[in-house]
């Protein structure tokens, strides 16, 4: 049985091109392809985690439109995608979040371009969410990347995504859609029956 997934998106604490902790800023495309992509793959929820209300604000504004304004009348698709997000201001909170949906503390997952001592394969993580126990929560960073030591309290890390070529520095929404395809698409390598 697979295990539900969830999904979010981290703007704090993240570092910037300089290796300094900031909050970075939520981008339109990000809330906008990565809810299309996360209901594309069943995302039980799709959560954008940012601590500034001023950055939320927006958000909310967008999602108004889209849920209850005339965007979700006209476009009733992205309605339908943004029904699974939720902006939530930390980690914690989405954890408490799923906690309360699932019955259980989720497994933690995330994602960078740096190999460390608990990274696994996507086969591996594929088959904890086939025949886990536990619902899974896979994090995505912005900017340069998650800070160290909450990187440290994660159960596991992707293996990074490589091209054919030696340029590494995808936008995080074509991230997202990589691995959403590589945990959760069609088994396209297989023989059909």
């Amino acid at each position: 049985m697979t295990v539900p997934v969830y999904l979010g998106l981290l703007h704090h604490p993240i570092y910037n091109k300089n290796n300094e902790v900031i909050a970075t800023a939520i981008t339109n495309f990000d809330v906008h392809d990565i809810a299309r992509t996360s209901r594309t793959y069943d995302i039980k929820r799709y959560f954008i985690i940012h601590p500034l209300e001023s950055q939320v604000a927006l958000v909310r504004e967008m999602l108004d439109y889209w849920r209850d304004g005339f965007g979700g009348e006209y476009n009733p698709d992205r309605r339908d995608a943004f029904s699974i997000l939720e902006l939530v201001a930390d980690i914690a909170t989405a954890v408490q979040t799923i906690e309360r949906l699932e019955g259980c503390e989720p497994l933690i997952v995330t994602t960078d371009a740096r190999q460390y001592e608990n990274t696994v394969t996507y086969r591996h993580l594929r088959r904890v969410i086939d025949t886990g126990a536990r619902p899974c929560l896979l994090l995505f960073g912005t900017g340069w990347g998650i800070e160290k030591s909450v990187m440290a309290q994660f159960d596991y890390i992707l293996e990074p995504i490589y091209g054919r070529g030696d340029y590494n520095h995808l936008p995080v929404r074509a991230a997202v859609a990589v691995i959403l395809d590589r945990l959760l698409g069609s088994e396209w390598w297989k023989p059909s029956e």
